[in-house]
């Protein structure tokens, strides 16, 4: 990132701060995730890009090595074969910056979070 003490206050603030290079992973991630939740609002939170639906679904950011993706703990458990091929910890995962992002794996997160979201939402309602 160019000037980490800025604090973005969108994506595109938030996407020219770093490389050329890095700036086209960061869009090919964001029409990811619009794509597979076309409902969701983008936001900035934590001084990262992140999607809202109902509460937060997931964060991500650029690092020198990586892309830090944050679903959430029960998106990594529910993933955590697929994801077991990346570094990451409870509720993150780390793709290399000079590999392919995972976009199928990352659509399918993606709608897992919605789908979550949804049904909490849906009990908060009938209570």
């Amino acid at each position: 990132m160019k000037n980490k003490t800025a604090i973005p206050r969108n994506f595109e603030e938030y996407f020219t701060s770093f490389p050329e290079n890095e700036q086209a992973i960061l869009e090919e991630l964001r029409k990811t995730i619009a794509k597979a939740a076309p409902a969701a609002e983008e936001v900035i939170s934590y001084q990262m890009p992140a999607y809202k639906l109902h509460g937060m679904l997931v964060y991500f950011a650029a690092y020198k090595n990586h892309i830090g993706f944050y679903p959430g703990a029960g998106a990594n458990s529910e993933f955590k074969k697929e994801l077991s091929v990346y570094k990451g910890a409870k509720g993150s995962v780390q793709f290399p910056i000079n590999l392919p992002l995972p976009l199928k794996l990352i659509t399918r997160i993606v709608k897992f979070r919605v789908n979550q979201n949804v049904e909490k939402e849906k009990n908060k309602i009938k209570k």
